[in-house]
């Protein structure tokens, strides 16, 4: 078998249990594939080529003695370096963590390992998952910014260095890279992913989602994580959701779509709302144009105060010990989150709520929205990582979103067509995601008008 290294994640883990190939072989052919194409992208922080063959090698003779196997059995998977790893260091994209040893895996890095996979290496993270920047360059453009801040995950899987990885989203930070570099991103309903052992930025809004090349791989790795941990509080006691059957089933009726513009239209570019336009009426009687309850119009100010509260109490300590060895867009974004008043804080969390309530009622009718992963391609550029306002919104409700790579832009990069569930439905989600890729198609298009369809 040629090009392991492009194997989807599920497809390598069944020709590993089925003993077509070995762990070791994989990882090798993943390892020559980051020699060979890392050089220009920078997607690890940290990697122990040793280390990574160990590991696969240790879980090749597991599978020989006849042991019981992982469901991600001998499978590489990158990690961002938010999130602890026992074995290797996390340094969360900042000098003042540089060289941590963590003394024990994250909760969802410690599930990961638990279903066979193999802990690849650290990938980029920006500083403190906010949004100064680290090395990584877009996979498709190298001129061009991969997003952030899980800039690294987003670009390994792209450029099929692994087939999967793990990132965090306190704002747009799996939505937004996954969009820009065309591999699917999923972010799970808030508190379906435990984010023990992980960076902890904003509780009210920190999740954990996955990168993958197919939606199947992202309900595989996302389920192999999810669940409850007595670490994170926001977790709770439920049965593992079934999120790979059912993303694998057909829907029993063909879902409908809500296109939602959001209040924040006028700041897609133009080619954006073209394109976004043209795919919401190629899908003709099965999606209707809504516009969200009045009190959306607010929805990015309250997030942004509570990503800043919470954000300027985490990082108090740093702040106060370390301001200098941080950024000048960190240090502002403390000192503004030290300057809300507590009113404001409160008021911006318990709307949550009703804001939530409200736009359920999209979900009575429609199976997912359908709204812009970003503003538009990936900017040219380094220096930035790019908006974040479509994916924000969502983040702040804690509903489930992914992106899909279905549409190109003006420059040929990838334009995600961002698709949102009701809180809780995350199978049901990922099942219309698979129904409207599989009916569409694999091959990304330019959202030329295919249909036509009215508003609703």
């Amino acid at each position: 078998m040629t090009d392991l290294h492009a194997l989807s994640l599920a497809q390598a883990a069944l020709e590993i249990r089925e003993g077509r190939i070995k762990s070791a072989e994989l990882v090798r052919a993943c390892l020559g594939r980051i020699k060979a194409v890392d050089g220009d992208i920078r997607a690890w922080t940290f990697l122990d080529p040793d280390h990574a063959l160990r590991q696969a090698e240790a879980l090749d003779r597991q599978r020989s003695e006849g042991k019981p196997i992982g469901r991600l059995h001998g499978v590489p998977v990158g990690i961002k370096d938010v999130f602890d790893t026992g074995d290797m260091p996390t340094e969360l994209g900042s000098p003042l963590y540089a060289g941590r040893m963590p003394r024990r895996d994250a909760a969802c890095v410690a599930r990961l390992r638990a279903a066979g996979a193999v802990i690849m290496g650290k990938t980029v993270t920006t500083e403190f998952a906010y949004f100064t920047p680290g090395k990584t360059a877009n996979p498709h453009d190298p001129r061009r910014t991969p997003g952030g801040s899980s800039s690294g995950s987003a670009a390994a899987v792209a450029a099929t260095m692994v087939p999967g990885a793990i990132g965090s989203q306190t704002a747009g930070s799996v939505i937004r890279p996954a969009a820009f570099c065309g591999v699917v991103g999923f972010k799970p309903t808030h508190g379906l992913i435990p984010r023990t052992g992980a960076l902890l930025l904003s509780r009210t809004v920190d999740h954990i989602g996955v990168f993958a090349r197919t939606l199947e791989d992202a309900a595989l790795m996302a389920e192999v994580m999810a669940g409850h941990d007595d670490g994170d509080p926001d977790t709770r006691p439920i049965a593992t959701p079934p999120l790979a059957a059912v993303a694998a089933e057909r829907p029993p009726l063909p879902p409908r779509f809500a296109f939602v513009k959001t209040p924040m239209w006028d700041q897609a570019e133009k080619s954006t709302q073209d394109a976004f336009v043209a795919f919401a009426e190629s899908l003709g009687e099965g999606a209707g144009e809504v516009e969200l309850p009045s009190a959306a119009g607010e929805i990015i100010a309250l997030h942004g105060t509570v990503m800043d509260v919470e954000m300027a109490h985490n990082l108090h300590r740093e702040y106060e010990d370390g301001a200098e060895k941080l950024s000048l867009r960190l240090r502002q974004l403390i000192e503004r989150g030290r300057s809300h008043l507590a009113v404001a804080y409160r008021r911006s969390v318990d709307l949550i709520e009703p804001i939530n309530a409200a736009i359920d009622a999209v979900f009575d009718e429609y199976d997912a929205i359908v709204t812009p992963a970003a503003p538009g391609e990936a900017p040219l550029g380094l220096d930035a990582t790019g908006n974040p306002v479509f994916c924000s919104p969502w983040t702040y409700l804690g509903t489930p979103a992914v992106t899909l790579p279905l549409l190109k832009g003006p420059a040929g990069m990838p334009l995600g067509v961002q698709l949102v569930g009701r809180r809780g439905n995350d199978a049901r989600l990922l099942r219309t995601a698979r129904w409207l890729a599989e009916s569409l198609g694999s091959k990304p298009r330019r959202g030329k008008q295919t249909g036509k369809g009215g508003k609703r």
